[in-house]
């Protein structure tokens, strides 16, 4: 399997069944990530399989990894194939290796399947680019990728976008790889796509910022806030400071490149009050896991969906930087949507919302 055929990943990773996409490199994980983080990197989200090929038959065959919350009403993975860009099929993951958690229990079950072997055929003989966009909420191997005809692979030529963000960016409790906001966006402006939305794990660490600097982009978006709030993990003067350093680390090696800041998605309980945030125990069992907000809206310096907005909002107007512009992430998921079923992460539909109404900001 030639690494060349994925793209949107930072590092490859060569494993005893072929080859592991990753968002992060090896020597970033092992010097600074937490286990929560170390396990959304090695989720693929916006990573995909590419080829040029005449052939009528092409199957690629993978191995994923995947923790089933039981009952959290979470979707499982899906691998998505695009044909000259437009879907074609959306297959979900099936074989390799699950691991099932009850929440009430706290009991595990590990499950092992044989690898999972996804063949389109059907296709035209003519020249055509074929996409199978990995999915974004699994570990997964891609052990080959065969066809009846040469697979060539593909240079990416296009516009790099890249966005950073939290699990609203990952993909959250979207169904499938395209149907996350950064995919539907990429799709609908022709991008190529660097996903570096993780999970739970948007803090503004300064070696994200460093990764974002060295990588090469013609647009770059910055969803900031939610996990800042819901981790508790700082006060509003160390806010300041931190915005100020990612951005001017990207500055570094992108000085002229459009920066966008999106703030928080409205989400209610955690507008007017702090972090941090904890499962619902009651919702354990019922089909559909929630969130609540656990901290004192009174104590000082305590951190607001409101409040960061304020926060990102005065940063860019000090900065006077033409390049630089605010997008209030209120206007893109807002009090008057749908609410959200966990209360906190936008379904598949919000998904499609907030990627419809960014496109006219971008």
């Amino acid at each position: 399997m030639n690494p060349e055929f994925i793209h949107g990943a930072t590092e490859i990773e060569t494993t005893n069944r072929g080859l592991r996409p990753h968002r992060l490199s090896k020597e970033i994980v092992e010097r600074y990530c937490d286990p929560q983080f170390s396990a959304m990197e090695r989720q693929p989200s916006g990573v995909r399989v590419v080829c040029r090929t005449t052939a009528t038959s092409v199957t690629l065959t993978t191995y994923s990894t995947r923790v089933v919350y039981l009952d959290s009403g979470r979707p499982g993975g899906k691998i998505d194939v695009l044909i000259d860009g437009a879907p074609t099929s959306s297959t979900p993951t099936s074989g390799g290796e699950t691991t099932e958690v009850n929440f009430i229990t706290g009991a595990t079950e590990r499950r092992l399947k044989d690898p999972q072997v996804l063949t389109v055929d059907g296709l035209s003989e003519q020249e055509k680019v074929v996409e199978f966009w990995l999915p974004h909420n699994e570990e997964i191997e891609v052990i080959s990728l065969k066809a009846n005809a040469a697979l060539n692979t593909v240079e990416d030529t296009r516009p790099v976008w890249i966005n950073y963000g939290s699990s609203i960016s990952h993909g959250s409790v979207a169904t499938a790889p395209t149907k996350i906001w950064p995919a539907i966006v990429a799709q609908s402006k022709n991008y190529n796509l660097r996903n570096f939305g993780f999970g739970g794990s948007a803090m503004l660490d300064p070696f994200m910022a460093r990764l974002i600097r060295d990588t090469p982009a013609d647009l770059i978006t910055l969803e900031i806030g939610i996990n800042i709030v819901n981790g508790d993990v700082m006060r509003r003067r160390g806010l300041e400071a931190a915005v100020d350093g990612f951005i001017n680390t990207i500055r570094d090696g992108h000085p002229t490149t459009p920066i966008k800041i999106v703030s928080p998605f409205y989400c209610p309980i955690h507008e007017k009050t702090p972090g941090p945030g904890a499962f619902d125990t009651s919702s354990f069992g019922s089909g559909q896991i929630r969130f609540i907000a656990t901290g004192e809206p009174d104590e000082h310096g305590r951190l607001t969906l409101e409040m960061v907005r304020e926060v990102l909002e005065g940063f860019v107007e000090k900065q006077k930087d033409p390049h630089l512009t605010y997008v209030d992430g209120a206007s893109l998921y807002q009090a008057s949507d749908a609410p959200l079923l966990d209360n906190l992460h936008p379904d598949e539909a919000s998904h499609a919302l907030i990627a419809q109404r960014l496109l006219k900001q971008l």
